[in-house]
């Protein structure tokens, strides 16, 4: 079997003597020359890795859940090929769990004088910015045996948005949103409607609606049509506190309120109506405004991106006081928060009767689907107590949410998976009753 390049080469050098009798430092040496002359050559062979060219380019944003591809462009100035392996570190949220050693670790053959591409695809585990760490590269001389390691630092970063999985809703609700606009025959009047049009009167209209003096000109009966106001203001007000950092289904209750705040954002933003945002605990820790009807959903979810819950109770007071300062006139604001008995009677009953004064008030909090499994648990002892224990806990969020609506407060509370269709529901529902 004929044996060729470094095969060939350590062959021969293996089958150097290398047993003598009395061996010394110069037998020794006389024995390993030729390897270690092997090995240096090996090595000065192989290409300099400091003066390796290194840029990035590629994708800056992702949503979570969708993967990100950064390019990294290497460029060999060196007269000696680069043969070499590269790996891409980025901090581990940016990976699924087991996809970071194949997709971070590359490769590559760059010839002198040109350069070469490799793509490095990120799987996020978690909103937020992700900035890369060093880039490690190993570059080998033509027989393997010897290898120079450098790193280098190519800064880069990447914002991992909010998933938006409530988007699939958004088409029923702007059906919906098309019959409360008059498009349809639906009739709506209240305080926060306008008129829209004159039209024949038929069995069942409200007798409220006719318009006698156009009555009196033509030969049928004329109602007028109504339709809801655009150019209302909408508030949304996230609480960052402690409460929302808890986990259900897996994520934390800020991520189930954020889905939600972005229906209504951007179907309110098809209403025309005016969407701000304020993110609060112990101070803003997010705030968007005057956006307009194209910009507000791209600005809501990139200030949304880098929002973490803070591990302190919220000041109620303070959270009041920049939600006035925010929505200066007749506003809705949709607070986000928990229907927990004690930060509610302690915190926000305080302070509501300032927001209710002045605003519609909209409460929206996300419920824990497992209680409602354990609601339902029967056949022995620890089951019973399981389904005790959470009836008295959704007995004790029932009697929270009226305490809310005493105060004239629209209160939703729903599992992730149904608020951001509940909360769209009830802002429709408001608009038409014309309190908006």
């Amino acid at each position: 079997m004929a044996l060729t390049g470094r095969t060939a080469l350590l062959a021969a050098l293996g089958s150097l003597p290398v047993g003598i009798w009395d061996p010394g430092w110069t037998g020794i040496l006389a024995v390993n020359a030729p390897l270690a002359v092997a090995c240096a050559c090996d090595f000065a062979l192989a290409a300099p890795v400091r003066r390796l060219g290194l840029t990035r380019s590629g994708d800056t944003t992702a949503r979570l859940g969708d993967p990100a591809d950064i390019t990294l462009t290497v460029t060999n100035p060196s007269r000696r090929p680069l043969r070499a392996q590269l790996r891409d570190a980025w901090p581990p949220s940016s990976w699924h769990p087991g996809a970071e050693s194949e997709a971070s670790r590359h490769r590559l053959t760059v010839p002198p004088g040109e350069r070469r591409r490799i793509t490095t695809r990120l799987r996020p585990t978690r909103r937020g910015d992700h900035r890369s760490d060093r880039i490690t590269i190993r570059s080998y001389g033509p027989l393997g045996l010897f290898s120079r390691q450098g790193a280098h630092k190519v800064p880069w970063t990447v914002r991992v948005l909010p998933p938006f999985s409530s988007r699939k809703h958004l088409p029923s609700k702007l059906a919906r949103l098309r019959e409360l606009d008059g498009r349809t025959s639906v009739l709506t009047r209240g305080e926060g409607t306008e008129f829209d049009s004159l039209r024949e009167y038929v069995p069942g209209d409200d007798t409220r609606s006719i318009d006698w003096r156009a009555t009196a000109r033509h030969s049928t009966v004329a109602v007028r049509t109504w339709r809801p106001e655009r150019d209302r203001h909408i508030l949304l007000v996230l609480d960052t506190g402690r409460t929302s950092a808890g986990r259900v289904d897996d994520a934390p209750r800020l991520d189930a309120a954020m889905d939600a705040a972005l229906l209504l954002a951007a179907l309110a933003s098809r209403a025309g109506d005016r969407v701000d945002l304020l993110a609060h605990d112990r101070r803003v820790r997010a705030l968007v405004q005057g956006r307009t009807a194209r910009d507000v959903l791209p600005s809501l979810v990139n200030a949304m991106a880098t929002l973490e819950p803070e591990l302190v109770e919220t000041d109620a007071r303070g959270l009041a006081a920049a939600a006035l300062r925010t929505a200066p006139r007749r506003s809705l604001i949709v607070l986000m928060t928990t229907l927990d008995a004690t930060p509610v009677e302690e915190g926000l009953l305080p302070v509501l009767p300032q927001l209710t004064r002045r605003h519609t008030v909209l409460v929206a909090s996300v419920a824990d689907p497992h209680i409602a499994r354990m609601a339902g648990s029967r056949g022995n002892p620890d089951a019973v107590y399981e389904a005790a224990a959470a009836a008295q806990a959704q007995a004790e969020r029932h009697r929270t949410a009226e305490q809310l609506r005493r105060y004239g407060v629209t209160v939703v509370d729903a599992t992730p998976e149904d608020l951001a269709p509940a909360l769209a529901d009830a802002y429709l529902a408001l608009k038409a009753a014309g309190r908006l």
